[in-house]
C-alpha cells in the first residue's frame, strides 16, 4: 500500500487518511518534512526551536485533518501546510514575547536590551512574511484562471515549468509565457492596490 500511496496526489493520501489509513499521512510527511523544516529553520535559525515548531506544526496538521477541517481552507495542501508551518512559528514569537514581559524583574537592563531587540527583529520577520503571504493570495486571486492555475503549481506546489506545462498540456513556452504575463498582471495591481513588490524574487 505504501508503494502505491507514492503515486498518489496530496489531495488522494489527505482523504484516505481522514478514512483512517495513518500510512497515507506518513507519505505526506515524508513528502514535505524537508520544505517545512527549512521553512521554519530560515526563520528561527534555532535547530531545536526548528524541532519544536516543527512538531507542532504537524500536530496541528493531524488534528485539522482528522476533525474533518482541511477542506475549509480552499487552497493545495502544500500552500496550506506551509500557512500552517507559518502561523506556528508565529505563535512562537507571540508566546516568546508573552514569556519576557512576565520575566523582565529577573534580567539585567544590557540583556534585556539585546534579547529583547533580537527578539522584536525576529518577531517582525515573521509577521512582514505573514502579510506578504496575504498580499500574494490576494493578487493570484485577481489573474485570469489560466495564469492562476501556472502561478498556483510554481509557487504553492514548487513545480518545475517542465511539470506545469505537462500537467496543462501545453508547451514550456506557453507555461513560461503565462507566468510572465502573470506576474505583469500582479505587479500592476501591487502597484494600484499598494500590496507586496519584488514579485520576481518570489516566483523566482
Amino acid at each position: 500500500m505504501a508503494v502505491i500511496q507514492k503515486n498518489f496526489t496530496d489531495e488522494e493520501l489527505v482523504r484516505s487518511f481522514a478514512e483512517g489509513d495513518n500510512g497515507a499521512f506518513e507519505t505526506l510527511l515524508m513528502r514535505h518534512k524537508d520544505r517545512v523544516y527549512t521553512y521554519i529553520f530560515n526563520i528561527v535559525h534555532e535547530p531545536s526551536i526548528a524541532d519544536d515548531i516543527f512538531q507542532d506544526t504537524f500536530i496541528k496538521v493531524i488534528t485539522t485533518l482528522k476533525q474533518g477541517r482541511y477542506y475549509d481552507a480552499g487552497n493545495k495542501f502544500v500552500g496550506w501546510l506551509m500557512r500552517v508551518a507559518h502561523n506556528q512559528t508565529i505563535d512562537y514569537y507571540r508566546r516568546l514575547a508573552s514569556d519576557k514581559e512576565v520575566s523582565n524583574d529577573g534580567y539585567e537592563a544590557g540583556d534585556l536590551f539585546n534579547e529583547a531587540s533580537l527578539l522584536d527583529y525576529s518577531a517582525q520577520d515573521a509577521i512582514e512574511k505573514e502579510e506578504v503571504f496575504r498580499d500574494i493570495e490576494t493578487l493570484i486571486s485577481m489573474l485570469p484562471d489560466d495564469q492562476r492555475r501556472i502561478v498556483m503549481m510554481r509557487y504553492y506546489q514548487d513545480l518545475s515549468f517542465k511539470e506545469i506545462a505537462d500537467l496543462e498540456h501545453i508547451s514550456i513556452n506557453t507555461a513560461l509565457g503565462r507566468m510572465r504575463y502573470a506576474l505583469i498582471n500582479m505587479r500592476k495591481n501591487a502597484v494600484k492596490y499598494n500590496l507586496v513588490r519584488d514579485l520576481e524574487k518570489i516566483f523566482d
